[in-house]
């Protein structure tokens, strides 16, 4: 064996500091499991539901967590329910400190996840509360905004790609100039960035993809294919901007122009107005599940209003 010195490494270009490197190894797993969301809106609906876990039972501290029984888990939902949260919300509530304390079962800091066993409310009912314009509201939204101004243009072309692409908000603002640039088959496809950090590629529609055009061609960004495809005006006028629309810059276009019109509602709603209208018009269930990005059909049947439509049903194929 070499001398003692040929096993010394040393490392003029190290990135941590000793005391840098102590710190982070003594970060609390539950202090992990939070930066371990990577999805946005996760994480923001995630620390909703710990935080008011945390005011409820008095906990400051992260390690206070493993002295958490199945009777302080109760005892908060009892109190949600209180509170007339809606089953959906106490449901994401619990899942979010299930989910934390998987991940400290996974780290050995808590024997068990005392979320497990503790009963939640009941699903409502197999169909989506969030409502479905009809055809004619539908077209009404579309010509709202103002076709003459960079604002009206934008607007518009945002309104035609939730409503003829069926996106969440989140997959709105992660688009870029290129993602609808893709062609796939000789036919124009929109490149999705869905949830869990999955693509999917969904055909652009005709009408929305003249409206995209037209709202570049006024903004002038349609060069910039890294940039964000639908941006806040003064980002469009500056120039230089690639910052992206916020969900709540789109969650506030859409209830905008709806409650001028007399149908207040959210941006979730054209997409279940997406689905529910290609649904009406026979696309097959199991293609709606990949144009959605569901996971589970059972999530897709929400949309599926045609077992509800009294033609529909068996009452009216008897015959005497």
């Amino acid at each position: 064996m070499a001398n003692d010195q040929s096993i010394v490494v040393t490392s003029p270009s190290r990135l941590l500091t000793a005391e840098a490197f102590q710190r982070l190894a003594d970060v609390p797993p539950e202090i992990e499991w939070f930066a371990n969301l990577g999805n946005k809106a996760t994480r923001r609906a995630y620390e909703n539901a710990i935080k008011d876990f945390m005011r409820f039972t008095g906990i400051v501290q992260p390690d206070e967590f493993r002295t958490v029984t199945r009777a302080h888990v109760i005892a908060w939902r009892d109190d949600l329910v209180q509170r007339a949260l809606s089953g959906m919300t106490i449901r994401h509530r619990l899942a979010a400190l299930s989910s934390l304390f998987e991940y400290l079962c996974e780290k050995n800091a808590v024997t068990h996840n005392p979320v497990k066993g503790v009963k939640r409310p009941p699903v409502e009912s197999g169909e989506g509360k969030t409502p479905a314009l009809g055809d004619h509201q539908a077209r009404k939204l579309l010509d709202a905004p103002d076709g003459a101004s960079l604002k009206g243009k934008r607007d518009r072309a945002l309104l035609a790609t939730l409503l003829y692409h069926a996106l969440r908000r989140d997959e709105l603002c992660r688009l870029r100039v290129k993602d609808y640039k893709h062609e796939r088959r000789g036919v124009p496809h929109l490149k999705i960035h869905g949830k869990g950090g999955k693509t999917r590629y969904v055909p652009l529609h005709p009408a929305a993809s003249g409206l995209i055009l037209d709202y570049l061609d006024m903004a002038g960004h349609g060069a910039d294919d890294a940039g964000a495809l639908f941006r806040p005006i003064h980002s469009n006028s500056a120039g230089d901007q690639v910052k992206a629309i916020t969900a709540d810059g789109v969650y506030k276009i859409v209830r905008g122009y709806s409650a001028a019109l007399g149908f207040e509602i959210g941006a979730h709603a054209l997409r279940a107005t997406a689905a529910t209208n290609a649904l009406d018009h026979q696309a097959d269930i199991a293609k709606v599940q990949e144009w959605l990005g569901h996971a589970n059909i059972a999530t897709t049947r929400i949309y599926d209003h045609r077992k509800t439509r009294p033609e529909d049903s068996p009452t009216f194929k008897v015959a005497y």
